[in-house]
């Protein structure tokens, strides 16, 4: 499949340079950023989930009223809606934007999140609540016949979802980490994986990961998840100009962060990680882990991944920055396409201005290269002929 580009749609202008205390959803804001999406020939959108912010079923049939194209990935923890209700919401979404839904399955990565939404179940068994989770999905989509579970963690008997998806196949599910049992449960059942934006070396590693656990579940090459890798691109017109811009946006994630108006890091805990040690204060969960040692090993890695925007913000969800020239930066990500990533998120930290330049001058660069590797692949030469 070609490489596809995701990016986050927001309810309102604030952002984590230039927060804005207390906002709520601009509607017209909102509309003109997703359709500012479509306009540009991004692929999809994220609607993220947080457990004290807007609810993203909402968010998503507002960009499907609204737009054309882009698809629509619902963030959706499986702690706050039954599988059953979820089937039914994401089918009826589905229905609504024509077969535009995707849902990206978030297992939990802090306790102290999760508690806040009552959900108590220790972070080794949550990969195991989103498998059955998943399979749940599946056979919900699959027929309209009614059906009994009894499993470790959902019940219910004669449960018939009328509400059809689009496709015979159903909605594409999506799963991330970089846990053993992130990539167990992906590798088996996800559709697409994502990661966070790591180091070249370390990316291939995990994906090898990923696609081994796909080989063990039996799934074939031909139907191995499609690797989702996300950056926070910061761009200029050169490359002095972009590193500039990166060093004024981590002075004001530092200043933000130490005024208060951005979130500090997770607070400790006792809770055991899937690496087998104890949490010293750090965010809990892997993928965080990981950026932090990685930020700890030096700012700048391969082109121009950048570290700095991880320790600035606690490693609090995707904060690896690509730093350059449009030039630049669709060669780092063309790096990442070689090495099996086949859908590719990038928001900057000035999300709708960032948007728009991105998809000026960053998605026509990359879509170029892809069409010349194309080419090379086709041509003289390569025992095609």
């Amino acid at each position: 499949m070609p490489t596809e580009f995701i990016s986050v749609t927001f309810p309102n202008p604030s952002t984590e340079i230039n927060p804005i205390p207390d906002a709520v959803i601009d509607p017209d804001y909102l509309v003109r950023y997703a359709r500012t999406l479509d306009d540009y020939g991004y692929n999809y959108t994220l609607v993220p989930y947080d457990s004290s912010s807007y609810d993203p079923f909402t968010i998503g049939a507002t960009i499907a009223a609204h737009t054309k194209n882009i698809k629509i990935i619902i963030a959706l923890r499986p702690n706050t809606l039954p599988p059953t209700v979820a089937a039914k919401a994401l089918a009826t979404l589905d229905q609504l934007s024509r077969g535009r839904a995707v849902v990206h399955l978030i297992a939990g990565g802090s306790d102290a999140e999760q508690a806040k939404e009552g959900d108590f179940i220790p972070k080794d068994q949550r990969y195991a609540r989103l498998e059955e989770y998943i399979r749940i999905l599946r056979r919900a989509w699959q027929s309209p016949d009614p059906f009994d579970w009894d499993g470790a963690f959902f019940r219910f008997k004669q449960f018939s979802n009328r509400v059809r998806p689009v496709a015979v196949d159903g909605i594409p599910v999506s799963v991330g980490g970089s846990s053993d049992d992130a990539y167990r449960v992906g590798g088996a059942l996800a559709d697409i994986f994502g990661l966070w934006g790591e180091p070249l070396k370390e990316t291939r590693e995990q994906i090898d990961r990923i696609y081994a656990a796909a080989a063990a579940a039996g799934r074939p090459e031909g139907d191995r998840p499609r690797i989702w890798v996300t950056f926070r691109p910061i761009t200029a017109e050169t490359d002095e100009l972009a590193w500039a811009k990166a060093h004024r946006t981590l002075d004001a994630l530092r200043a933000n962060r130490g005024a208060g108006t951005i979130a500090p890091p997770p607070p400790p805990t006792s809770t055991s990680t899937t690496t087998g040690q104890r949490d010293a204060g750090g965010p809990q969960n892997v993928g965080s882990q990981r950026l932090l040692e990685i930020a700890g090993r030096g700012d700048v890695h391969d082109r121009a991944l950048w570290y700095p925007t991880v320790t600035a913000t606690g490693a609090r969800g995707a904060s690896t920055a690509l730093v350059g020239s449009p030039q630049t930066l669709a060669e780092s990500i063309l790096d990442y396409v070689d090495i099996g990533a086949e859908l590719i998120s990038i928001r900057g930290y000035d999300n709708l201005n960032d948007a728009i330049d991105y998809g000026r001058y960053i998605l026509p660069k990359v879509r170029e290269g892809l069409k010349e590797r194309e080419t090379k692949a086709d041509g003289p030469g390569n025992g095609s002929g």
